[in-house]
């Protein structure tokens, strides 16, 4: 489940740090979430979809090794992306 590219661009503007930044680790945990939304909404449907659930796993433990490198290296990043993406602690 990819991201359309509007939408995608879209997520890397609000989140850019620099213009034409998409490696931060902001970007990449918005890009995560909303790919995340998405696969959540695809296996409400079809529960019996276990790749797709495999990967939603995979990309959720991602999400959360950038999340705990951000509050590592700068809490207030952190604390940001959390409140603007409405994630759990």
């Amino acid at each position: 489940m990819s991201l359309p590219s509007d939408a995608k661009k879209k997520i890397i503007d609000e989140f850019a740090n620099t213009k034409g930044d998409t490696g931060s680790p902001e970007v990449q945990i918005a890009l995560l979430s909303e790919r995340i939304k998405k696969l959540t909404e695809h296996l409400k449907i079809h529960q019996n979809d276990i790749h797709s659930r495999r990967g939603l796993l995979s990309m959720v433990s991602k999400r959360r090794r950038l999340l705990n490198y951000l509050a590592k290296k700068n809490d207030k990043r952190y604390k940001l992306i959390i409140k603007k993406l409405e994630l759990p602690k």
